[in-house]
C-alpha cells in the first residue's frame, strides 16, 4: 500500500526514520512529505535514502516550473501519517489553513488520516490544543496518544510522540481492516455517545472523592460499537487506560460536572447513549485551595448532589433517540433498576450486582441482567468483551423494532 508520511518541526522527526523502516519493512511504499521546519530537524537526503523517493517539501522542485501535485498525492495514497504532528500543524489542520506542502496535501488526501502528536507538556495540555484535537478527531482523523500507565495521565497531559513501531501498528492494523469488506450493521453509520470510568470529585488539590470503576465496560463497549460502523464519542472519567481504536473520539474529564457538560454537549447530535460511568452521587460543596492538614479529632465534609446525567439525559431525549443505563446495585436490585428504567425515561438498563462473585468494578468479567420495560433478560457471567457484544446486540434490536 501507498504511504503519505508527514513530518513537521519536532525534535521527535528523528523518529520518522524508524517509522519509515516498519512500514517498509511490511511492504508499504512511503512518499515523505516534510515542512520546512522539519528539515531543521532531519535531512531529506537521510529520508530519501531510507524510502528510495526523493522527498517532496516544496509546492515546485524545480525553477523551470515543474510543480509536485498535493492532489495526485491524495488520490495515491492510502493512508497519511503525520508524525511527528506539531501544535503548530495541528491547528493548521484543524482550521484549514494550507501554508505548506504538507497541509495542501492533507486537504487534498482521499485516503484515511492518522495523527502522532509531539509537542511539551503544556503545549499538549493547552485548551487550545485539545479543542484542535477534537476537531480533528470529528472530521474522521485518528490521532495516536502516547501509551500511559500513570492514573492522572489526563490531567498532568502527555506530549511525547508514540514510539514509531506503536504507530506502524496501529496504521497497519488499519489499513488491514479497512481492505476486508464489512457487512453493513444497524448501527452502520449512526454516532452513539458512551461515558465510562469513574469520577473523581476534587476535596484540595491533592485528595478526592471516587470510585473503583476501571472503565472496562465503557471501553469493552465503544469498541464493539466502532466495529459495527458506529462512530463513537466515549466520555472517560480518570481511568488507567482508554482506547486507541480508530473510530472512537476519546473526551477525558475528570468530575462529574465536566461530564455532564460533555455529555449534554454531545448528546444531541447521538443516535443513542450508553451511560457506563459510575459518576459520583456527591460532591464537596467546597474544595479547598491548598492541601489541608491533619487537625484536631476529625474533618467533617459538606456534600451537595451532583447533576444526574442519565435524567438529564432523558428528559432530553427526542423522538428516535435511544438511551440505556446502567445500574450497580448491592441490594434490592431488579426493584431499584426498574424504579430507574421509569423515572430516567431510560429504553433499556443493565443491572449489575456486587454480589455476583466475578461481576463490578475492576473484574474483567460480568454478570448482567437487561431490564426493559416489559422484561427481564438474565445472561451468565463472561469476559466483559463479550457482555459489551450482548448489550450491543440487544441496542441493535431496539432499533429493529
Amino acid at each position: 500500500m501507498n504511504i503519505v508520511l508527514g513530518i513537521t518541526g519536532s525534535i521527535a522527526a528523528y523518529k520518522a526514520c524508524t517509522l519509515i523502516r516498519q512500514f517498509v519493512k511490511a511492504g508499504h511504499e512511503v512518499q515523505v512529505v516534510i515542512t520546512p521546519a522539519g528539515k531543521e530537524f532531519i535531512t531529506p537526503i537521510t529520508l530519501s535514502a531510507l524510502t528510495s523517493k526523493p522527498v517532496i517539501s516544496d509546492f515546485f522542485a524545480q525553477r523551470d516550473g515543474t510543480w509536485h501535485s498535493h492532489v495526485q498525492l491524495g488520490l495515491w495514497a492510502d493512508a497519511m501519517v503525520i508524525a511527528p504532528a506539531s501544535a503548530n500543524t495541528l491547528a493548521k489542520m484543524a482550521h484549514g489553513i494550507a501554508d505548506n506542502m504538507l497541509l495542501t496535501t492533507y486537504l487534498s488526501m482521499k485516503a484515511p488520516v492518522f495523527v502522532a502528536p509531539a509537542m511539551d507538556l503544556d503545549m499538549w495540555a493547552h485548551a487550545a490544543t485539545q479543542e484542535n484535537l477534537q476537531l480533528l478527531r470529528r472530521r474522521g482523523v485518528t490521532v495516536i496518544e502516547p501509551a500511559s500507565g500513570e492514573l492522572a495521565s489526563h490531567l498532568v497531559g502527555k506530549g511525547r510522540m508514540e514510539e514509531p513501531e506503536e504507530i506502524a501498528r496501529q496504521v497497519i492494523a488499519k489499513l488491514e481492516e479497512t481492505e476486508k469488506p464489512k457487512e453493513p450493521t444497524t448501527l452502520t453509520g449512526k454516532r452513539i455517545l458512551i461515558t465510562a470510568g469513574p469520577t473523581y470529585e476534587r476535596i484540595d488539590p491533592v485528595r478526592f472523592i471516587g470510585n473503583y470503576s476501571s472503565g472496562k465496560m465503557g471501553i469493552a463497549l465503544a469498541e464493539e460499537c466502532a466495529r459495527r460502523g458506529a462512530a463513537v464519542d466515549m466520555i472517560c472519567g480518570p481511568m488507567q487506560r482508554t482506547t486507541t481504536m480508530p473510530g472512537i473520539n476519546v473526551i477525558h474529564v475528570e468530575s462529574a460536572q465536566q461530564m455532564w457538560d460533555a455529555a449534554s454537549q454531545h448528546f444531541p447530535e447521538a443516535d443513542a447513549a450508553i451511560l457506563c460511568a459510575a459518576v459520583a452521587d456527591f460532591t464537596p460543596e467546597t474544595v479547598a485551595e491548598q492541601k489541608m492538614k491533619r487537625e484536631g479529632d476529625g474533618l467533617v465534609l459538606r456534600l451537595r448532589p451532583t447533576q444526574d446525567i442519565a435524567k438529564g439525559l432523558g428528559a432530553m431525549k427526542r423522538p428516535g433517540q435511544k438511551l440505556v443505563g446502567f445500574a450497580l446495585e448491592t441490594n434490592d436490585e431488579l426493584p431499584h433498576a426498574q424504579e430507574k428504567l421509569r423515572k430516567k425515561n431510560l429504553d433499556f438498563i443493565v443491572l449489575n450486582s456486587l454480589q455476583d462473585e466475578g461481576a463490578g468494578f475492576q473484574h474483567d468479567t460480568n454478570k448482567i441482567t437487561i431490564v426493559t420495560p416489559t422484561a427481564v433478560l438474565p445472561y451468565p457471567l463472561k469476559p466483559k468483551t463479550a457482555v459489551a457484544s450482548d448489550i450491543i446486540n440487544h441496542l441493535e434490536s431496539e432499533y429493529n423494532k
